[in-house]
Parts: structure tokens; sequence; C-alpha cells
């Protein structure tokens, strides 16, 4: 496998370097070169901000189909609990549970159960620890890699506590070998998904040696045949009661929902990447260490804003409210109070130190660091990304390393023409928003 997977892919032949994904990626991991979007893996953190603004869309997620429930023998559905809310009309959380194994699944688990679970040793984990503040969770596998990417200092300060989709998937794979009495390998685990990022975090886990999750099909994939089921479900259709999780699990669809489950008055939640980057920025300054427990999500709203979702997060996040009302707060309780070790990241979490290096010894690396320096006060500084680069300073970083030229920029072409043929005709190659007009 490669050193980084990553979910989201491009497909070349719907690619028109129309620069959009380019513009909104957080990391600066996407370069536009020959008229087709690169995307460069060491930077990439399968938030999915390309998959959501691509017009042609041309970068897509890979995820697992229903064929390969054929694979095993013996399948259970993971929902996420994003996926009751993209149901209009639902007033039962039963109706959708039962109408996963009409798709041909053998049981569901729901991940909601396993989230009360986290909540309750997130709790205890603060209680009885004595964490660096604040405690940043590490459930959202984008905000991670983020972490790793771009603020390497602050991994000492994450929540090395798994996912609750991998606790969910532990417990559903242990229920269905005491039930069949298969071997664990023969049991399929899948995750019905939100996101790209929780894809990878399947195919090249973090914190654990090997995921739980053997597939990930998408929300957006199974809405429309879940959908179909539902519709064709009558009143001869005995609706078993299999919803075991209550406000806490539920709420971790939506942005401020594990916050809430800490039961902590001195926790900070934010959605959207851009306003986590923001919160790590200042956690990095130490402006937040009076806070005690930090929820990051990558996506706006939470899970229900995923790229791979099939409603509106807000309607989504709206629809989870209301069928949350009359749930109790928790219905799943860890046993004696107690932190068991399963729950724990059992590999440590490593920064990724290639994203930066500019080379492979400090001289050369020193040589190239000067070299920016002096290519980023003769660009324009527009961050126009004309260029095929997001920025001025990103341009800068190719050239030095040999990805790009400085005449890629259109402002140092021109200058270089000039000297050859000092033509008015050479003011049309800047691009028309930044050209000089005559004052009448």
């Amino acid at each position: 496998m490669d050193k980084y997977f990553h979910s989201v892919r491009l497909d070349k032949d719907k690619c028109r370097g129309c620069t959009n994904c380019l513009k909104h990626c957080p990391t600066q991991a996407i370069r536009v070169r020959a008229g087709k979007a690169i995307i460069l893996k060491e930077r990439c953190i399968d938030c999915g901000e390309c998959i959501r603004v691509c017009p042609h869309h041309a970068k897509i997620a890979s995820s697992d189909s229903l064929d390969r429930l054929k694979d095993y023998k013996y399948t259970v559905a993971l929902p996420a609990p994003a996926l009751y809310g993209q149901f209009n009309n639902l007033n039962d959380i039963n109706i959708i549970l039962n109408a996963l194994p009409k798709l041909g699944f053998d049981a569901v688990f729901e991940v909601s159960k396993a989230a009360e679970l986290i909540s309750e040793a997130t709790r205890l984990f603060m209680e009885t620890q004595a964490p660096t503040k604040p405690v940043i969770s590490s459930a959202c596998p984008a905000v991670v890699r983020l972490i790793r990417v771009c603020f390497p200092e602050l991994i000492e300060n994450m929540l090395l506590i798994n996912a609750p989709v991998e606790e969910a998937g532990r417990i559903a794979r242990e229920k269905a070998v005491q039930k069949t009495g298969f071997k664990p390998e023969d049991i399929g685990i899948f995750f019905i998904t939100p996101c790209p990022a929780k894809i990878t975090s399947f195919k090249q886990p973090i914190g654990v040696d090997k995921s739980n999750i053997d597939c990930a099909i998408s929300i957006k994939d199974i809405y429309p045949v879940l959908l179909k089921a539902m519709e064709h479900m009558d009143e001869s259709d005995e609706l078993k009661a299999m919803h075991e999780s209550g406000v806490i699990g539920l709420s971790w669809a939506t942005s401020g929902g594990e916050a809430s489950g800490t039961l902590n008055d001195n926790a900070l939640a934010a959605d959207g990447i851009e306003n986590c980057m923001k919160i790590l920025e200042e956690v990095e300054r130490g402006n937040l260490d009076s806070i005690d427990f930090i929820e990051l999500n990558a996506c706006q709203g939470g899970c229900v804003g995923g790229s791979l979702t099939a409603e509106n997060p807000f309607i989504a996040k709206t629809r989870l409210l209301k069928l949350r009302k009359y749930n109790p707060i928790a219905c799943n309780h860890l046993p004696q109070k107690s932190l068991p070790d399963h729950l724990f990241c059992k590999t440590p979490i490593e920064p990724c130190d290639d994203v930066m290096k500019l080379a492979d010894n400090m001289k050369e690396a020193m040589e190239r660091m000067n070299k920016m320096k002096e290519l980023i006060k003769i660009f324009p500084g527009l961050d126009c990304g004309t260029c095929g680069a997001p920025s001025c300073k990103a341009l800068a970083e190719d050239v030095v390393r040999g990805f790009a030229s400085e005449t890629d920029c259109v402002f140092r072409a021109r200058e270089e023409l000039q000297d050859i043929d000092d033509s008015a005709a050479l003011s049309n190659i800047i691009p028309a928003p930044f050209r000089e007009t005559k004052e009448d």
C-alpha cells in the first residue's frame, strides 16, 4: 500500500482545470498542470472540500458498493447517526434499521450506541487523568490528518480514544461471531459513511494496527436503494424495535454533539475546515489553555455536512433534532464505570514531517528556503491561482522543488518578454482583473 492512501480521487476525463478545487483546498494539496488538477498525496487530508466545490464532478471518493456483501458469510451494517437525518417525514428510526436487512445485510448495529460509550469514556478520562489541555477530539479523521500535516505540535493534545465507528465495529464483530460461530474474518462490517475521510481511516488506520471496518458505503450511494426499501415496507412487515441509543448518541451527527456528551460546560465545538484551522491556530498560540475540551468537525454542521451525504446539512440537523426529542439521554454505558484498554489507540499518532521538508539534507533545504524567500519577494503576492498553484508562496515552493518554473507566474512571464519586445500587446498576458487601465 502507498505511504499515503486517499479515498479522494481525480477523474481526469472530467477535469477541466478550472482551479475551483485549488482555491478551496485547506492544505494547499492541489495544483493544476497541463489543464488538469493534481492532488499532492502528502498534503491531502481527504476532507472532501474538492468534491463539494468541483462543478464538473471530477473529484470522487472511492467507496464500496453493496456488491461486496457477497464477499462475506455474514454482514453487519453500521449506520452513522447522520444517516437518520437524510429522510423526509421520518418519525421512527426503526424504519431505517428494519429496511437495511432488506438490502442484504444480516444484522445492524448503530454507531450511535458506541458513541454513547465513547462519550462516557471521555468523561471518565477527563475526570481521572491529567491530560494536556485543551484536549482535542480525535473522532474526525480529517481533523486528525490536518493536525498531523499542519499542526504536529498539537498531537500531544489529542484525545487518544478510538472513534465511535471503530468501537461499533469491534462490538458488532464480537456479537456476530458469538451468534454464528463464523471466524472473525468471515464477518463483513459495513459502515455507511457521510465522508471520504472515514473511508481513508479504515484503509490506512491511525492509532490501531487494523481497522474494525471492512467496507464503507457512502450515504449518497445507499440513499436511493434504502429509500426504495423503506417505501415498500407495509403494515404486514413487523417493525422490530432495533433503535437502542439516546440523545447523546444521536447528537454526534451534528456539530457540538460530542462536546455536549462530555457534560462539561467548558467545552468548545467548531465545524467547517477553515474554522477548525482558526481554532487550532489559537490553541497553538496558547490562547485556549483555559478550555477543557475541543470538538472539531471538518464538515460544516458536523457529519451531517459530509460531502458524501444526500441532504442539505441544515435540513438534516433539523430532522435529527425532532427524531431525538423523545429519546432518553443515553441507553449505553461502560461496564463498571471503567476505562477498558481496547478503547485507547494502540499505536502512536505521528506527524507528517515530509510535508514541510524541502530536501533530504539540511544544507540543500536551507538553500531552497533562501531561494523561496527570494521568489516570494519578486512574485506579486496576489495569490490569483493562474499559475496553477494556490498561492505565490506555494508556487515558490514548487519552483525550488523542481515542479514549476518562475515564468508560470504570468506577471514574471510578462517581465521577461518585455525585455525582448515592449509591445503593448503584452498587457493582454495579464488576467483581466489585474490589468492596468488608463484613467480618463
